[in-house]
């Protein structure tokens, strides 16, 4: 199973410089704060999934299609029943109240999403370079990227941890879910220390190495603005402009 994101392959968005795919994820990020109507959300949704069909990373949006359905789900929901309006739906739901849950669970799924196609056509290294890059300290810019490279390592330790459990007997495929959960919990302590253990020896390996004993920093990777990069901060600039446009006609 790979639990790593990143797809090594040869689109136009893989080909831009890291920084450009880093002020891409931010442009997502304020366009799904920017709206608050579920109707432009839903805009800006679809504009995300493009990039990420372009990217042709959609199989791991697909990876991940239950937590993002499950967080819609669960913030239409809870909105819905906690925001009060004056048109009922039913129940305790009301328009206004479903509307601004439907835009909540846009703005989250859409950041989701844009992270997604963002560590889908970007390397961990080259992240750490266009921080660098920017302006971001090495240390930081090093913390963010070894805490990503992180997550897929401790996803693939309780893999490994369920697999030896089931081949000595455990049963995990029952469907009372009350009793699966009773069944796993004992699972936490070995992926809890296997993952203490691992970040103990990388911190050693470290500090073996003088982390930290220089501040000016090499790196084998260059990067650099090509006419492409160019051509997006155009294409996101036009779009801003066009969205401030539209909200000064429309007062």
């Amino acid at each position: 199973m790979n639990v790593f994101l990143y797809q090594d392959k040869d689109t136009f968005f893989h080909r831009l410089d890291p920084r450009t795919k880093i002020f891409i994820l931010l442009f997502s990020f304020f366009l799904t704060i920017f709206f608050k109507h579920p109707l432009f959300l839903a805009d800006v949704a679809l504009v995300i999934l493009i990039h990420g069909y372009f990217s042709q990373c959609i199989a791991n949006i697909l990876r991940l299609k239950v937590p993002i359905l499950l967080i819609a789900l669960f913030s239409i929901i809870t909105w819905g029943l906690s925001v009060k309006g004056t048109t009922p739906v039913w129940g305790r739901f009301t328009e206004e109240s479903l509307s601004y849950g439907l835009a909540v669970a846009l703005k989250l799924d859409s950041m989701i999403i844009a992270g997604i196609v963002f560590l889908s056509t970007t390397r961990n290294e080259e992240i750490s370079s266009g921080m660098i890059r920017l302006g971001i300290p090495y240390r930081i810019s090093f913390s963010i990227s070894l805490a990503l490279r992180m997550i897929p390592t401790l996803i693939e330790t309780a893999a490994t941890v369920i697999e030896a459990q089931r081949s000595r007997g455990l049963d995990l495929q029952t469907k009372n879910i009350f009793t699966r959960m009773k069944r796993s919990i004992p699972l936490l302590a070995p992926i809890f220390l296997t993952t203490i253990r691992t970040t103990n020896q990388l911190a050693m390996a470290l500090e073996a190495r003088g982390f930290g004993l220089n501040k000016e920093r090499t790196s084998y990777q260059e990067i650099g603005f090509k006419g492409r990069d160019y051509g997006v901060f155009v294409v996101m600039l036009l779009i801003v402009l066009a969205v401030v446009g539209v909200f000064v006609i429309r007062g």
